[in-house]
């Protein structure tokens, strides 16, 4: 089993903590979602099966899990800058970027800014493919409405129950949210300044007429080999976002989960490390 470890480094004055497996010389940098979320939560299942033949990198982003917090603006260009100036403190020209949700967003970003550093592209459920949120207009109101959202963020702060049923809004399968990952989101939620960063990536990207980043239009100018990944139930992206995104780039490739929501590297890590392993061994 190869062992999981911990690195700081330091990004234009940040402190940021990273996962780090694997010793081989191709590099694999995973970036997590937004919410509630951190680099172990999102990506714990499935490093250890991709750590056997590449080295794995995954960074706590700004404002989650151990790196730090910043009172800031976070914004969807913030995280593209940061990712770019985190691949020159780590010295790696090129790698292969895999993103959740608003991780998958950053990698297509910083894919579109830098395309010479990426090797290869995996959205998996990404932002910037939907033009709208779910239920757009409640969504809008409730991320703007700061008082009720900082409300919701401090109940889940003194509820596991509510943190189960947060977590089994993702899932297409309730029974996989065990209490072993309830605790460690109530954990992640209980720390300082928790949701901060996403209550302002929020209040940037969510505008009354849709979403700011919507990267359909610019996905033909991509070079990388590129596979998307998707949970068939997904609640948040919609799958026909994703199969939209696939049709906008010639030579992309799109890989269903069936029975998965929003995490499908959570929600059957197996199928996943299986499609996401074939993808990198063929390209």
């Amino acid at each position: 089993m190869i062992e999981l470890q911990h690195q700081w480094v330091e990004v234009e004055g940040l402190r940021i903590h990273l996962l780090c497996a694997g010793a081989a010389a191709e590099t694999i940098l995973l970036l997590h979602g937004g919410g509630i979320d951190s680099a172990w939560l999102s990506w714990q299942p499935i490093i250890p099966t991709i750590s056997e033949n590449y080295r794995v990198l995954a960074p706590d982003l700004p404002g989650y899990g151990e790196s730090a917090r910043p009172d800031i603006s976070y914004t969807m260009a913030f995280y593209v800058d940061f990712v770019a100036a985190l691949l020159e403190v780590l010295r790696l020209e090129r790698v292969t970027l895999v993103g959740v949700s608003m991780g998958g967003g950053i990698a297509i970003g910083l894919t579109l800014a830098h395309p010479e550093r990426v090797r290869r592209l995996v959205p998996v459920d990404s932002y910037g493919l939907q033009r709208q949120a779910p239920a757009h207009r409640w969504s809008y109101w409730l991320v703007h409405l700061e008082g009720l959202n900082r409300l919701t963020w401090g109940l889940m702060a003194r509820s596991r129950s509510l943190v189960r049923l947060s977590l089994q809004q993702i899932f297409h399968d309730p029974r996989k949210v065990d209490a072993a990952l309830v605790e460690a989101v109530f954990e992640e939620v209980r720390k300082p300044h928790a949701g901060r960063a996403f209550r302002s990536f929020q209040r940037h990207e969510v505008l009354k007429a849709g979403l700011r980043t919507v990267y359909l239009e610019r996905l033909g100018e991509i070079r990388a080999p590129t596979l998307f990944i998707h949970g068939e139930h997904d609640p948040l992206v919609p799958l026909a976002a994703a199969r939209e995104a696939h049709q906008r780039l010639p030579g992309s490739r799109l890989a269903v989960l069936p029975h998965c929501g929003h995490w499908p590297q959570r929600e059957d890590p197996t199928t996943f490390s299986q499609i996401l392993r074939g993808f990198l061994a063929e390209t």
